[in-house]
């Protein structure tokens, strides 16, 4: 495939989408670039703002196996992975795998479990691998999460570790819809009964793993030249250096950017990148990789303002 042909698939995916999904386009736009760049994605927002069915309809739409785990206080590390079980019959052990045993997994409230689960998606995350038992087991090589959770604000959640924030791509925050995007939902989805599924609303698949693994190795003949990546290191650096951050962003996040740039400048059609790929993902990229200092949290200063911030005060390259 070449790079060129990445858009009208990325087009195709996102007609299907909105067959179901009203507005959310952003959204949308991050879970191709995740999805073409290898990352995971992390969604924020209330209930009732069509997370799941976001994520299911791209599954779908994408030609990908779909999974999902609700998670909840009393989950186990062994509901998400699985483990080998003693067969009474054979008196054997049998390896009984997990549900994280697909292509794009949907974590529901991935908060609302304790650290001691979460973490069980780390290496997942990571390595596209799991350790039962002490035995390694291979995860597809397109395995994705989009983990959803409900605000930080909420009773019952627990705060995502900042080890498994970092291996998120981004963090996109679902805000509800504008009025009109709502007059649209109410007419759209309260006209009849219809099962949350993406089938009930025609939701066709666009791809299948030959086409993605295709355009995800378009993707990475997309030119990135210095000066990109010199902006890209500016921007890593500048969330360690400001005052009102204790601490700041990761090598792997400078990393996935250029990994999520090559991506975006994909779906607009480009084989090379340019600076407004990079800033118009920084923010997603960088605001659940970034701690405020104590001083900040007094003074009611919000982590999305800073990094804002921070990419206006960085000149990019012309």
């Amino acid at each position: 495939m070449k790079v060129e042909e990445v858009k009208p698939l990325a087009e195709a995916i996102r007609t299907e989408i909105a067959k179901a999904i009203v507005g959310q386009d952003t959204g949308v736009e991050l879970m191709l670039v995740s999805l073409f760049a290898g990352g995971h994605i992390l969604l924020e927002g209330p209930p009732g703002t069509a997370k799941t069915l976001l994520a299911h309809s791209f599954a779908r739409a994408a030609g990908l196996e779909f999974g999902r785990i609700q998670f909840t206080p009393d989950l186990m590390p062994a509901d998400i992975i699985g483990a080998n079980l003693f067969n009474f019959q054979t008196s054997s052990f049998t390896l009984t795998r997990g549900p994280i045993f697909t292509e794009l997994l949907l974590a529901d409230e991935i908060n609302r479990t304790p650290p001691k689960t979460q973490a069980a998606l780390l290496e997942a995350m990571q390595e596209r691998q799991v350790t039962i038992d002490g035995e390694s087991h291979q995860l597809s090589d397109r395995f994705t999460v989009v983990a959803t959770q409900n605000p930080i604000e909420q009773q019952g959640v627990y705060p995502l570790p900042e080890a498994q924030l970092d291996r998120f791509l981004f963090k996109h925050t679902v805000d509800y819809p504008s009025l009109e995007e709502e007059r649209k939902i109410i007419a759209t989805h309260g006209a009849e009964e219809r099962a949350m599924e993406p089938s009930a609303w025609h939701v066709e698949r666009q791809a299948d793993r030959p086409l993605i693994t295709a355009a995800i190795n378009a993707v990475s003949q997309v030119r990135l030249v210095d000066e990109i990546v010199d902006y890209i290191a500016a921007l890593i650096r500048g969330t360690r250096e400001h005052g009102d951050l204790e601490s700041g962003a990761s090598p792997r996040a400078g990393a996935m950017m250029a990994g999520a740039a090559r991506a975006r400048a994909a779906l607009e059609g480009r084989d090379f990148v340019v600076p407004d790929d990079v800033k118009g993902l920084a923010p997603a990229l960088l605001r659940h990789r970034v701690i405020l200092s104590p001083a900040a949290e007094i003074n009611g200063r919000k982590v999305a303002e800073i990094v804002r911030s921070i990419i206006d005060a960085i000149e990019a390259p012309r």
